[in-house]
Formats: structure tokens, C-alpha cells, sequence
């Protein structure tokens, strides 16, 4: 619960409002109330009727509301949105039927919510599938200007420090793109750079990983990772960002300084990593159980980053405290 009372006491600074789509399922309504309760967001507001919104607190032991509820298929501004999203898909050439039905899904309904400034951030997905939650993303929201690939991170709540004194570590991308080539890579880290410093308000530090350490291998699954490092890195310096960028490096290169002056002492990075970059999401989804199951560490996410909006996926297996967790981080993100 490390970096989550960071999140919260960050979040408790703003004042910014939050959707939860899912008002069917007990658990959202209970983390709802206790997103207001601990002024995680000044508002939430449930998606559902009435029905739903009463059977889902009922099974969750709420007597008394702390949120707000939209019963979003007879509001007054459905229709509105299905005109926006006729124009938001207009090279699909939708029709205002076509829609009309995909807008009765709740994921699109809240995105386009969060499109509209209705609120600042949205959190589903405690029944919604990830790839629900992606078509949601992209459909109605988009990626930030200068990003041309969405991606995603966990964030690693470590019981213990790193050796090289990190409690909290950014492991990205573990859930989106299966093989990201050398420009998406560099999207990734920029956005997980991102993602970093709106959390922790700290310089991100990042480290593209692999089976080698700047050149003690050759092979051809090596050379995208190169090259998107030297892309960052001349990004960097271009810009003028505020990031410290180094790879190819094994991962104990990037986390234990003693390693990293060892086999690449010309690397600023010098072994403090706070940001993982893997090569694929086959590295990236083993290593983040791996994380989580060995090391005993809190794993959130996949904290959807690279978008125009804030919006963010649950575990269907999520508990209310996962839910409280997340919204904390999607209002982090809001804040910037």
C-alpha cells in the first residue's frame, strides 16, 4: 500500500470527478463510496438505472450514497453523444442507428463522458473485457498529441526496496501491444515517462531491457530495442526533456548501481531505473506476475497511458480496494 497512499494523498490535492460505468456490480458501487468518503475525487458518478444502481448497493451493504448516478440510456444528452460519435467515426460512414447501439455500451457511453469534460477520468473493467476497454479507448478518446501508439503500464508496489532504493517501479508495456516495433517502443517510454511523473512528481528514469547489455550480444531481436533507445535518446536531447533514458541493458544493469558501473559505466542511467521498458508483452506480462507472485508486490493496472483522456482497465477478479487504488492513480493522471 506504499505508492498507493502516494496516490491518494495526491489525488485528496485536486479536485477532479470520475466515472465508473459498471453500477451493476457490487463492487463498484462500493468503491464509489469510498472514493468520495476518502476525497479521492470530489464526485463519481455510477452508470445504470436505478434498478441496477439499487440491487448492486443492496449486495454491497450501502444504505446511504455517497455518488452520483446517470441512468445514461434515458439522459437527456444520449442522443447528443450519438451525433458526436456519427462524426468521431465518420470515415466508418456509421449511421446515427449504428450509433445509437454502440453507444448503449456503457465503456463508450463513459468515454465519451470523459471526451466531453464531464468528468476528468474513467475507471471499468471490473466486468468489461481489456479488449472492451481498448475499443472504448480508441474509439472515443484517442492518443495524446505527439503519441501515435496508446499503450499500457502496471505499476509495481514494492513490500521492499529495489537495490537500488525504488518502491515504486513503472513495468510497461504488459498489456496492449504484443510486439511493439522501434517507434511504437519509443511511444511506450514517453508515455510511461509520462505516466511517472503525473504518480510520483519524480524524474523519470527509464531503462529498455533486454538479453544484452549495450552490445555484449548480437542478435537480431536486439536491434529494435538499440535503435528505439538511440531514437529516445536523441528525442531527449532535441527536446530538451527532463528523462534519463539508457538500454540496451539486463535488468540488473538497470536496478542495481553496483551492476550497471560494472557493465556500462558510460550509462547516466548508472543502474537507477524507475521506469522498465520490455522488448515485448510477453516480457513485459511474465515479469510483472513474476513481480507480483515472488516478490510479494502490489501489481496496478494495466494503467492505460498514451490516450487524450484518462481512462484506465480493472482485473474482472478486482477487489473494491483495487477500484479505490486505480481511481486514485486515473485522478493522478488527471492532475498531470
Amino acid at each position: 500500500m506504499y505508492a498507493v497512499n502516494l496516490f491518494v494523498k495526491k489525488a485528496q490535492s485536486g479536485a477532479k470527478t470520475l466515472v465508473l460505468p459498471e453500477g451493476q456490480d457490487p463492487r463498484v458501487v462500493a468503491a464509489a463510496n469510498m472514493i468520495v468518503d476518502n476525497r479521492v475525487a470530489t464526485e463519481v458518478t455510477v452508470l445504470g438505472s436505478e434498478s441496477e444502481i439499487a440491487s448492486s448497493c443492496e449486495k454491497a451493504g450501502i444504505t446511504e450514497r455517497k455518488f452520483k448516478t446517470l441512468d445514461y440510456l434515458n439522459c437527456d444528452f444520449f442522443e447528443e453523444y450519438a451525433e458526436q460519435f456519427v462524426k468521431i467515426r465518420e470515415k466508418k460512414k456509421i449511421t446515427i442507428e449504428q450509433a445509437r447501439e454502440a453507444i448503449k455500451n456503457r465503456i463508450f457511453f463513459g468515454s465519451l463522458m470523459t471526451r466531453n469534460h464531464k468528468v476528468d477520468g474513467l475507471v471499468a473493467g471490473s466486468i468489461a473485457s481489456t479488449p472492451d476497454m481498448l475499443r472504448a479507448a480508441f474509439n472515443c478518446i484517442g492518443t495524446a498529441p505527439g503519441i501515435s501508439s496508446a499503450s499500457s503500464c502496471f505499476v509495481m508496489d514494492l513490500p521492499n526496496p529495489a537495490p537500488n532504493g525504488e518502491r515504486v517501479l513503472l513495468y510497461s508495456d504488459c498489456g496492449v501491444n504484443p510486439n511493439p516495433d522501434a517507434e511504437q517502443l519509443v511511444d511506450i517510454a514517453l508515455a510511461t515517462a509520462q505516466t511517472y511523473r503525473s504518480l510520483l512528481d519524480k524524474q523519470p528514469k527509464l531503462a529498455f531491457l533486454s538479453f544484452s547489455t549495450v552490445g555484449s550480444a548480437q542478435h537480431e531481436i536486439v536491434e529494435k530495442i538499440i535503435t528505439a533507445s538511440h531514437k529516445l535518446k536523441d528525442k531527449i536531447t532535441a527536446e530538451n526533456l527532463d528523462i534519463i533514458a539508457a538500454g540496451e541493458l539486463q535488468a540488473d544493469a538497470a536496478l542495481v548501481p553496483e551492476v550497471c558501473k560494472s557493465k556500462a559505466p558510460a550509462e547516466k542511467l548508472a543502474g537507477q531505473a524507475n521506469i522498465l521498458i520490455f522488448p515485448d508483452l510477453n516480457a513485459g506480462n511474465i515479469a510483472y506476475k513474476l513481480t507480483e507472485r515472488l516478490a510479494g508486490a502490489g501489481a496496478y493496472g494495466p494503467i492505460l497511458q498514451g490516450l487524450a483522456r484518462p481512462i484506465n482497465d480493472l482485473s474482472r477478479g478486482c477487489s473494491v480496494e483495487d477500484i479505490y487504488a486505480v481511481a486514485a492513480i486515473t485522478v493522478c493522471q488527471a492532475l498531470g
